[in-house]
């Protein structure tokens, strides 16, 4: 691991850091040459580091054992950190807001250069229906070569994991909070099945419990890694449709899997239809968007 990298991955521990102060870190200092020198009561005082939303840990600081040791532990658990800098890092995933400055990855590495990418996102209380359509579309999906990339999420999250997996296929998993804390805890069984044959993916520090907001900012990641977003079954306010419409700002394909008028989990994926996503009722009207 080279110097730069090693500091912005430090600077990624740091307690409450976030997207726009590492941005405003790196176009003042691009090269991260004075990082250390930021300690606690100096990043108060200073403009870049507003008191009100950035509460360092006092007995945390930059080059604090604590960071230090969980960064070496990394090796051990099969932990790699891929930058956006890295080549490694998914093109795709360069071109969305915000993208994250790092991904820390545990499984196959290689999956991250699969063509093409579908997200499939969905309710988390599947109804039959749900389920009967994902073992119908996604069999012809797997055989086209498309990795399904999911949240990880009950329901249709999990459905699209391990559906992919029976298959035959690929899947990675975008998850909220770290690598150490798989949410929710039911698939924990699942989280480890995949960390040995697929992948999981986080844009937090391992030991990152999983907070409220890191749900709906994953969401980004997961249509992000995507050339379109799947819908199936989602409620009229629903995170799921809160990544169609990052698949949407960025550009990519959105499909929806339509549903009754009287189920309330098909009720968004309906409206989603409305506003201009595809209707899909077989592998093919999806493959015929995002195939190689």
């Amino acid at each position: 691991m080279d110097d730069f990298k090693e500091k912005l991955i430090h600077l990624l521990h740091y307690p409450n850091i976030t997207w726009n102060k590492v941005f405003q870190i790196l176009k003042k200092d691009p090269m991260l040459s004075t990082l250390y020198s930021l300690f606690p009561d100096s990043i108060d005082k200073d403009p870049i580091f507003p008191l009100n939303d950035f509460t360092p840990t006092p007995s945390v600081t930059l080059q604090s054992d604590i960071i230090h040791e969980q960064i070496r532990q990394y090796e051990t658990n099969e932990i790699n950190v891929i930058s956006i800098f890295d080549k490694e890092y998914p093109s795709l995933l360069k071109e969305i807001y915000q993208p994250p400055w790092a991904l820390f990855a545990k499984g196959d590495l290689s999956l991250l250069k699969k063509d093409p990418m579908l997200a499939v996102v969905g309710s988390r209380q599947a109804t039959q229906y749900g389920k009967n359509a994902i073992r119908f579309i996604f069999p012809e999906l797997i055989q086209k070569g498309v990795l399904i990339v999911s949240g990880l999420a009950k329901g249709i999250d999990t459905l699209a994991h391990e559906y992919a997996i029976k298959n035959g296929g690929n899947t990675i998993a975008v998850i909220a909070g770290g690598l150490y804390h798989i949410y929710p805890k039911e698939n924990m069984s699942l989280a480890i099945e995949m960390m040995k044959t697929q992948l999981i993916l986080s844009e937090y520090p391992p030991d990152t419990k999983p907070l409220k907001w890191h749900f709906p900012a994953r969401n980004r990641i997961i249509s992000g890694l995507a050339k379109g977003t799947l819908i199936i079954e989602a409620k009229r306010k629903s995170g799921s449709l809160i990544t169609a419409n990052y698949a949407v700002n960025e550009g990519r394909e959105v499909f929806s899997l339509p549903g009754s008028i009287f189920n309330p989990y098909s009720v968004g994926a309906n409206e989603i239809i409305q506003q201009g996503a595809k209707l899909v009722t077989s592998a093919e009207d999806i493959l015929v968007e995002i195939r190689l």
